[in-house]
């Protein structure tokens, strides 16, 4: 049977990796959040994973933290 990716599984990766991410960058989430144009407690939910963004939300993420989509996705792993 083929290993299959539960979207926990998924959910809790991605916000593993964007938390990474962000301590990476050491920019604070207000610095984040002012820059991607969400809320702090916003920016919060992504790092606990109780909410994803949207895609041009994430491109956004990505641009300011100066990484990949596939980064925060782990697409390429």
């Amino acid at each position: 049977m083929p290993n299959i990716i539960t979207m926990k599984t998924l959910d809790e990766q991605i916000s593993e990796n964007l938390k990474r991410e962000i301590e990476t960058s050491g920019k604070s989430k207000t610095e984040i959040a002012k820059a991607i144009g969400v809320s702090k407690p916003t920016v919060s939910q992504y790092v606990s994973g109780r909410i994803q963004p949207t895609l041009a939300t994430l491109a956004r993420l990505c641009k300011f933290l100066d990484c990949s989509a596939d980064d925060i996705l782990n697409l390429n792993k």
